[in-house]
């Protein structure tokens, strides 16, 4: 599987452009990027609610866990969906508001400086060998069009939000993502 990146935005991917972005503050470079993990409502997977919510359009009624969400202005800029399938929001070289109060070795206020992926799960569900897959090849083709983003430098939500975020959680398989990145396969 491989992704190619033009204007700061996958080549192929469906593209729904969230109003929950900004201009990246002048001079900084992007050099992290986070992975986190989302369902919507909690533990259920499909449906429009995670792109109505970095949509703003969510119907905050149609769930009772939604309420909590009424006004919430989020993004990220993709997520992927539990069969593989990438869903962009917000081209890569602009804001996504996905990592909220963060910091990572020193530096706060992560949005300014990561890209934010959204992967359709939860902290205890295992997450999809289809997932895995599609994120290694997105991740590769945002480290060819952003090579400050090495390896040392992908993290959880949990690593720059502690305590505050849990995901992607204990599910989510760090050495088979790291596989899927050298071999392109799930092996094991």
């Amino acid at each position: 599987m491989h992704f190619t990146i033009s204007n700061h935005r996958l080549v192929d991917a469906p593209f729904y452009p969230s109003p929950h972005q900004d201009e990246r503050p002048e001079g900084e470079s992007i050099d992290l990027l986070v992975i986190h993990g989302i369902s919507l409502p909690a533990g259920e997977f499909g449906g429009p609610h995670i792109t109505d919510l970095f949509l703003g359009c969510l119907d905050c009624a149609a769930h009772e866990s939604f309420k909590p969400l009424e006004g919430l202005r989020v993004s990220a800029h993709c997520l992927i969906r539990r069969n593989g399938e990438v869903i962009q929001y917000v081209p890569f070289d602009q804001r996504a508001w996905h990592a909220g109060v963060s910091e990572w070795q020193g530096r706060t206020g992560c949005n300014d400086f990561s890209i934010g992926i959204e992967l359709e799960g939860t902290d205890t569900a295992p997450y999809t060998e289809a997932q895995y897959k599609t994120l290694a090849a997105v991740t590769r083709a945002i480290q060819e069009n952003y090579p400050q983003i090495t390896a040392d430098r992908i993290v959880g939500h949990e690593h720059i939000a502690p305590g505050r975020k849990t995901d992607p959680g204990p599910a989510f398989d760090w050495q088979l993502y790291q596989s899927c990145m050298k071999h392109d396969t799930i092996t094991g």
